[in-house]
Order: structure tokens, then sequence, then C-alpha cells
């Protein structure tokens, strides 16, 4: 049987052990080598050609995100996931690194309980790194996913709204290439978008605060991690803090965000399926959900119930997703009204609410 060819980058020579040892142990990764830094990284790259990269973001000589850089320029079809740390600084250069193709990520390990950082690293590496490489070791049989309508939009082509009726909010669901997938639907929409936009995305505290700030200075629509209480704006997109759930809610005439600490759901919190019951109660059939890129099922449940409310529900498609798990899910249980490919999708979110436009 294949295995998955890592190559382990980090200067710390502690923290390479580490993670070659707990890779080792499962059958389907061969660690097929190691380096201290981004250019031994590129060095060994081009004599092992791995299939995966775990790279440290800080590190001498040269640095993960110089090295990213050029990875994925000399060789895209290597998937990488970033080492990073629990701080600001950390995080800002995580997003960072996700926006210039990164895979996905995960935070470094405490390296004071040996037992404990390499019981981490195999279940939280582990599992994105066969993500990351379906086709040699699968999480799961892949299924054939049914055909659900596609709209072609074309900003040649005026047309009435493809589905009538009054839209007052959008919810995004989103997980594992999130980030650049937020990037390329958030800072296309205009500031004159009508309606406010509430977000999960799966992250840990502080990752989620830089997320919103990188998008905020992207985008003309402003952009912010969501606060307990804030009134929900048009024109302003609201992203759940990490390791809270975030939810919309009536207070007499206003609406606004919610945040609370309930028990995880999907192994997730934040969770999209919170979100989403939350914008089914609040404003019914008023609302778009759009579930994107991102692996597991959490939105899957929520979409039901948005569905059943009246809300439109739109799933991103296999060939734009990073994985097509979330969206997958979505489709093949029939609530996708539209599947569309993630450069479609701002056009087609000013269709439905600003029918002036083109689409």
């Amino acid at each position: 049987m294949k295995k998955i060819r890592v190559l382990v980058v980090d200067d710390s020579p502690l923290l390479r052990r580490l993670i070659s040892e707990a890779l080792r142990a499962d059958k389907n990764i061969e660690v097929v080598g190691t380096a201290n830094n981004g250019k031994e990284a590129l060095d060994k790259a081009r004599l092992l050609r791995p299939d995966v990269i775990t790279l440290d973001i800080e590190m001498p000589v040269m640095d993960g995100l110089t090295a990213l850089e050029k990875l994925k320029r000399l060789y895209p079809k290597i998937q990488v996931i970033m080492f990073s740390s629990l701080t600001e600084k950390g995080a800002k250069e995580t997003i960072k690194a996700l926006s210039l193709g990164a895979f996905d990520f995960v935070t470094k390990p405490s390296t004071r309980s040996l037992n404990e950082s390499i019981k981490r690293i195999k279940e939280e590496l582990i599992p994105k790194i066969k993500t990351a490489c379906p086709r040699i070791a699968p999480l799961q049989a892949p299924r054939p996913a049914p055909q659900a309508k596609k709209v072609a939009v074309s900003p040649l082509a005026r047309r009435k709204p493809l589905i009538v009726g009054k839209r007052e909010i959008v919810a995004i669901g989103v997980s594992t290439g999130g980030p650049r997938a937020l990037s390329e639907i958030i800072p296309r929409l205009p500031a004159t978008f009508p309606v406010p936009i509430v977000i999960v995305q799966h992250m840990p505290p502080v990752f989620t605060a830089q997320l919103a700030q990188r998008l905020d200075q992207l985008s003309q629509l402003k952009v912010q991690e969501g606060k307990e209480g804030s009134p929900l704006t048009p024109g302003k997109v609201y992203i759940a803090p990490g390791d809270k759930h975030m939810e919309v809610a009536q207070r007499g005439v206003a609406k606004v965000v919610h945040l609370h600490k309930g028990p995880p759901e999907n192994s997730c919190r934040p969770a999209v399926d919170v979100l989403f019951r939350s914008v089914a109660k609040v404003y019914g059939g008023k609302s778009v959900g759009l579930v994107l890129t991102g692996m597991g099922q959490d939105g899957l449940a929520g979409s039901k119930v948005m569905k059943d409310a009246g809300a439109i529900i739109v799933a991103q498609d296999e060939a734009t997703s990073t994985v097509y798990g979330m969206p997958r899910a979505v489709v093949e249980a029939g609530l996708a009204d539209y599947v569309l490919p993630l450069n479609e999708i701002p056009l087609f979110l000013q269709k439905i609410f600003m029918q002036r436009i083109a689409a």
C-alpha cells in the first residue's frame, strides 16, 4: 500500500523528533526526511518529492512564509501544513500562510510533556495529513455526489432574481481552506451590500481575530469578530470568535450577535449548525445559507433547519473546494439549491441581494 510521504521542517530538534515519532506510528504515513530551515526544506523537497510538508513559521536562514511561497510556486502539488504558535504574531502569520496556499495549520504542542505532545500531534496533525491526500490514504471511501442545480452567473446577462423573495442575511459556514475561500468572496462584495453577513470559520481564539482583521483590510465591507450584543448592520461582516458559539438573536426590535460557550457540536466550537439554527429562528426564510470548503459535516443539520424555514442553501462545488466534506454532505442530503464554483459566489450573492446588477 502506498504511504503518504511527509517532510518535517522545524528548527527545533526536539519538535522534529516528536513530530516524526508521532507520524511514524501511523501505518499510512512515511516520514521521508527532516529539515531545520526553509532553505533546507526547498532542497529536500526537490530531492524527496514528499506529498506533504509540515512547516514551522519562525526559522533561521529562511522563514516558513518565504519557504511556503517558493514551495507553492515550484511544487504546487505538495500540500503544506503550518505549525503555528498561539500568539497574535503567530496567528497573523498563519492567516497569511493560508492565503498563500498552505493547506491547513496546527498549533505547536507544548514540549513540557512529551507523551502529551505526541498524543496531540497524532490527534490533530495526522487527520489533516490524510485529508490533504485523500487519494493515498482516504479517511473514508469516496462516494459520488448527486448533481444539484448549478447556476451559471454571467456579468453580461441581465435576468430576474433566480429565487424571488426578500432576503435579509447571509450565513456562511466554512472550515479547512476557509481563509482563502473567504478572501475570494468578501473582498469582492461592494460597500453597498445591503445585508449583514455572519460567518463561522473553524479556528482557535486569536486566529479568528486575525482573520477578521485581514479580511477587513482587503474588503470594502467592515469585517470584525462578533461581540456580544453587537447589532447586525447591513454591509458588516461578523466572524464567530474562536472557542465561542455565535448566534443571531432578537432583542426587542433589534437583531444582534449572541455569543456563548455551549457544548461543542460536531466536535466544533464555534459550530456552523448552532449559527444556522439561530438564523432560521430569527430570520425564517429571509436568509441565504452558504456552506463552503471544510472537513466533516458541520452545517448539514443547520442547513436542513434553514431550508425547512424557506432559506436558500448554496454549496461550494467540489472542484474549487480545498476539502469537499461540509459542502458534499449538504449536496448529498439534497439540501443545496445551488452548487457553485468559488469564483461565481460573489456575483450570485449580489444577484440575490442587489437585483439591479448583471448576473
